[in-house]
């Protein structure tokens, strides 16, 4: 009984520590981690475009599209090789 009590003092306790170490981001560092996330989720869709065996420019306009008002640049990062 008393391990299992230590065990939960301990649990809460780093659960309490873990919450409050986490950093406060301002609107601006939140606003990019949104547009990060899009541009993830962007890129997910053009590589299961490119898996279906759809062409290039095909899976290129669909992550412009997706990428419009996110990324800088024409490609946002469709091209990886120069």
């Amino acid at each position: 009984m008393r391990n299992s009590l230590l065990a939960l003092v301990l649990t809460v306790l780093t659960a309490t520590l873990s919450i409050a170490s986490q950093p406060v981001l301002d609107k601006a560092t939140q606003d990019d981690i949104a547009r990060h996330r899009s541009m993830a989720v962007a890129h997910e869709n053009a590589a299961k475009c490119l898996e279906a065996g759809k062409g290039d420019e095909v899976c290129e306009k669909q992550l412009q599209i997706e990428c419009t008002g996110l990324a800088i640049g024409r490609f946002c990062g469709m091209k990886h090789v120069h």
